[in-house]
């Protein structure tokens, strides 16, 4: 999942014009099929009952069945209002749960052009696609970790997204091959798992056995976790050998439908991958897809989702399916190569866990290779870093690779207060079962002067305000710096406090909530502090009370 720009969502909102969307500042928006219901019929009500019974039935016309689920998806009039179609389904003595046919969408920011270093993997303070120059070691430890393991061709991973290129020259040799279906005979259902040649994994959305990728983000997602290392060809992934089940239920544009959500994850549960990883996210909380993610942690995989892209506090709204209370769940949210929070990656102190580099990630994509930004790319780093542990150590169940994940996440400044962890996955950290160091780059690790007169915003602050405000500090020119934010409560994505140093070069934008953090590190002993906001929403605002000194 990625970034949209205020004008873009503007654009998504006028051609979605058939689809019911609820959105609103900062919080992802909720898209379904207009017309079409996922409902869970009650044990022992499908039974071998046929399309057309069941939609005499339930008054509605099934347009498809997912029988392993006990599931049924109906048509009804689009100009039924949903809130009494739902209603209405729910009232029918059959029905267990019923709930609008949701879509999901991944959310990706093509970038500039591929540079030859993966800095997410091993950063050296090289620049990232865009110019942008990294902080060295600001990485997943990927280096270090591949002296103990570069991965098994035992690890199972379903990449649950666009699909994936299995004829990629980085892929091909790292995609698991469904050995009945292989060896069988073409145009048969050779395993009886409902699906004709599934060799290398399923297409939900037209229920068959080609999961080729016609997007390129589930190819993307697949390089950052299992290009094939060591072959003089192209990128390598976190693992070097895995092998890796491609489960399409995201089109062309890059959406998908909570049926077919449902069917992909039935498939990967079946199927027996052990890690699932999730780079998509949308819609509200549905009881279906909550259900069949619980199937999962019953089968003991591990269930690795994109935090979501708007900026937004997951603690308070929540995004799924990253946010669902399933202990298998790990949720990603995205640094860029200096550690800093991305701009658009949401966060949340209790729903989301570790962060995971995601901007300007460069990886596999339609037979070449391309930079993406998003925690769509944060989270098959997470997937990734899984797989090479659990290879390593196969006695460990899922939920203890979750944990030792957790335990092991590396502090860094720019995700104190914004994930569970408040660090960022480290590869070799995890498999080597090490609790991390302190991060001496963290203001708050520095020593910490009381500011004579605080700097703040009028609280609650006025409309269309933009001010500026200075501050000097006596210190050296040359001195590491940061402010401590006290209080930071403003519009997400929309009124923004814009930092920038003596030189007049923009260190920092902040927007949304940043109570009790520090700004990035700057050097020098001044700071210009804009802040903007629109004619929308106000706040609180926000206080400047500390400045921190390494």
């Amino acid at each position: 999942m990625s970034l949209n720009g205020r004008a873009s969502l503007l654009l998504t909102l006028t051609t979605l014009t058939l689809s019911s969307v609820v959105a609103f500042a900062g919080a992802p928006k909720i898209e379904s099929v207009p017309g079409e219901y996922v409902v869970r019929l009650k044990p022992n009500m499908m039974m071998s009952s046929s399309k057309q019974t069941l939609s005499n039935m339930l008054g509605a016309y099934v347009k498809s069945t997912i029988p392993s689920q006990n599931i049924v998806v109906v048509k009804k009039p689009v100009f039924e209002i949903a809130s009494s179609a739902i209603a209405t389904l729910k009232s029918n003595p059959m029905v267990e749960v019923a709930e609008p046919n949701l879509i999901y969408r991944i959310n990706r920011l093509p970038n500039d052009p591929m540079l030859e270093q993966l800095w997410g993997l091993k950063n050296v303070g090289q620049k990232d696609p865009s110019g942008k120059v990294g902080v060295a070691g600001v990485d997943i430890g990927a280096e270090q970790a591949w002296d103990i393991t570069t991965g098994s061709d035992d690890m199972v991973v379903a990449i649950i997204d666009t699909g994936i290129d299995y004829n990629h020259p980085d892929l091909k040799d790292n995609m698991w091959t469904n050995a009945a279906e292989a060896a069988g005979q073409a145009g048969v259902d050779d395993d009886n798992n409902g699906v004709v040649d599934d060799i290398h994994g399923y297409n939900a959305i037209n229920n068959s056995g080609d999961p080729m990728d016609d997007q390129g983000h589930g190819s993307h997602c697949a390089g950052t976790i299992g290009a094939r290392g060591d072959d003089g060809v192209g990128v390598a992934g976190v693992n070097w050998r895995v092998k890796m089940m491609a489960v399409k239920f995201l089109s062309a544009s890059g959406s998908g439908t909570l049926e077919d959500a449902v069917k992909a994850i039935d498939y990967a549960n079946k199927m027996g991958a052990k890690i699932q990883s999730n780079s998509w996210g949308g819609g509200g909380f549905s009881q279906t897809l909550f259900d069949v993610i619980k199937q999962s942690d019953e089968k003991g995989a591990l269930f690795i989702a994109a935090a979501g892209n708007d900026n937004n506090n997951n603690d308070t709204r929540p995004s799924y399916p990253a946010t669902y209370a399933v202990p298998n769940i790990i949720s990603v949210a995205a640094i860029d190569n200096k550690g800093a929070r991305a701009s658009f990656s949401s966060y949340g102190k209790k729903t989301v866990h570790v962060g995971a580099p995601g901007v300007n990630v460069l990886s596999s994509t339609g037979g070449d290779y391309d930079s993406f930004s998003g925690t769509s790319m944060a989270t098959p780093h997470v997937s990734g870093i899984a797989a090479l542990v659990w290879g390593h150590e196969t006695a460990l169940t899922g939920r203890e690779v979750k944990e030792r994940i957790l335990k092991t996440a590396r502090p860094i400044a720019g995700l104190k207060g914004k994930v569970a962890t408040g660090g960022l996955a480290n590869a070799y950290l995890a498999l080597t079962n090490q609790q991390p160091a302190p991060d001496l780059n963290d203001p708050a690790n520095w020593r910490a002067s009381v500011l004579a007169t605080p700097v703040a915003s009028a609280s609650p602050y006025a409309k269309n305000t933009n001010q500026v405000f200075e501050i000097r500090l006596d210190v050296a020119a040359d001195a590491d710096v940061a402010l401590y934010f006290e209080k930071f409560d403003t519009e997400a994505n929309y009124d923004t406090v814009q930092i920038y140093d003596a030189a007049g070069t923009l260190i920092q934008t902040l927007s949304g909530n940043n109570d009790d953090s520090f700004s990035a590190a700057f050097k020098g002993n001044y700071a210009k502090v804009v802040f903007k906001s629109d004619g929308s929403v106000e706040r609180s605002g926000w206080s400047i009370t500390k400045v921190a000194v390494k």
